[in-house]
């Protein structure tokens, strides 16, 4: 499968390798001399590291972030479908969605007449699709809470994390000016974006006068990760993170079927740049540390030791059987991204959506969705330990979980809605109805929640 090398990659390097699950035990006195990396130590590096081992988070944050071969940093394009769609004039949810596949066709065929790329990773968001009634929900929702509990005071800042196109911020602008002038006076929007490319297109976007509407002198573009901010923001205001947490980096344990001593995953990459997973008793702080928040705020949630213990004792003495369980992905990043609202901004709100649930999922609990794109065609594989930058590695949120847990570190307590419930009480539901009485704004994204800073 001959291709152009691209930058951070050499001729020794193999895209499509399947990679071995089985972990060579002879070369363990090899493994033990790598060193031990994180992904920030190799935030500056060009080529994806060799003779090295990490923890499995920080794999996955150095494969989707990292600025040279990262999956956001170079492979990700989002759809934008051009003019709203006309939801009023189409006969059903099918048409909308034939209008749709046109469109995404029509918008890659033009990319192509640029540049071809068989590797272009394609994807769109609800921000996108329903623009602008998705956002101007989430405007609704800000300046009720801002009227109601911080106009005049206090200005209305609000705070967005991973942008994309800049969509959002204008579907929220455009409706806080046109309906409510007296609070757009008092209106500052800040976007943080770990994405360079993205930062630089929405920078472009607001320097060109049709797609910033007049809005430039109200936004602040700040090109930096959630996870390296250092200010202090003492104002009230209100956090966007729509559709992120779904790809902040989880580690991943295995659980002894005897004893339920948990057991960390860590990644190892070879002078070939082959990748190979072992797990170690030895849990590094920010896992024991999540392990400990969740027993203390959580009632109930899905573990791999839950069922019978005679039968995972059972289990454990088949012969040629692991003694570990399957494996859970836990949300260590997720974690600390609350402690980060917690420290640095201490009167926020936060505003949140995400997948509660995905399917094709890898083996184990919370799993991920691990896929690519590949001549057009969505190909999902079956382990996390993918070629660092080709594939998204995407999670489902367990917003019982979280929400308790965020609500123990900040100490705000936090409600959850399903998609189509806090759609239904703040979307202006007539403009997406199709003439059959369908609503693709309420029926699609059945798998995503809201979850809201009370």
């Amino acid at each position: 499968m001959a291709s152009r090398l691209g930058e951070g990659e050499t001729a020794r390097e193999s895209r499509w390798t399947p990679r071995r699950n089985v972990f060579p035990q002879e070369r363990v006195e090899e493994f033990e001399r790598y060193p031990m990396v994180t992904a920030d130590i190799l935030r500056n590096r060009r080529e994806r590291p060799r003779r090295v081992k990490m923890l499995l988070r920080d794999f996955i944050e150095d494969s989707l972030y990292n600025p040279h071969y990262g999956y956001f940093s170079k492979q990700v394009v989002i759809f934008s479908p051009g003019e709203p769609f006309d939801f009023n004039a189409m006969s059903s949810e099918h048409e909308f969605f034939q209008q749709l596949r046109r469109r995404y066709t029509e918008f890659e065929d033009a990319l192509d007449d640029q540049e071809p790329n068989d590797l272009r990773q394609l994807w769109h968001t609800p921000t996108e699709l329903f623009s602008p009634y998705y956002g101007e929900a989430i405007a609704r929702y800000l300046v009720e809470d801002y009227k109601y509990n911080l106009y005049p005071y206090h200005d209305l800042n609000i705070y967005e994390m991973g942008a994309g196109n800049g969509t959002m911020m204008l579907n929220i602008l455009d409706y806080i000016r046109d309906m409510y002038p007296e609070v757009y006076e008092r209106t500052k929007f800040k976007i943080i974006e770990i994405s360079s490319a993205l930062a630089s297109l929405q920078q472009q976007g607001l320097r060109h006068s049709a797609y910033a509407r007049g809005h430039s002198a109200k936004v602040e573009i700040i090109n930096r990760s959630i996870f390296d901010w250092n200010t202090y923001v003492s104002s009230p205001c209100y956090f966007l993170a729509l559709e992120v947490f779904d790809n902040f980096a989880h580690d991943a344990l295995k659980y002894d079927m005897q004893t339920a001593e948990p057991f960390q995953s860590r990644v190892v990459i070879d002078p070939r740049g082959e990748l190979f997973e072992y797990y170690s008793r030895d849990l590094d702080p920010v896992a024991r540390q999540f392990l400990e928040r969740r027993d203390a705020t959580c009632t109930s949630y899905t573990h791999p030791l839950q069922g019978s213990r005679l039968m995972h004792n059972l289990q454990s003495l088949v012969p040629f059987r692991s003694t570990l369980s399957a494996p859970e992905y836990i949300p260590t990043r997720l974690m600390q991204f609350f402690y980060i609202m917690y420290q640095k901004f201490p009167n926020h709100k936060l505003i949140t959506s995400d997948f509660n649930k995905l399917s094709d999922t890898v083996e184990g609990i919370n799993a991920p969705v691990v896929q690519t794109r590949y001549k057009r065609q969505m190909i999902p594989v079956t382990t996390p330990l993918v070629h660092q930058g080709y594939f998204d590695i995407l999670f489902p949120t367990n917003f019982e979980v979280i929400e308790s847990i965020y609500t123990a570190i900040t100490g705000k307590f936090a409600r959850t809605y399903s998609h189509e419930d806090f759609m239904s009480g703040r979307a202006d539901i007539e403009e997406t109805q199709t003439r059959n009485g369908e609503n693709p704004l309420l029926s699609w994204y059945k798998n995503a929640s809201v979850m809201i800073t009370l």
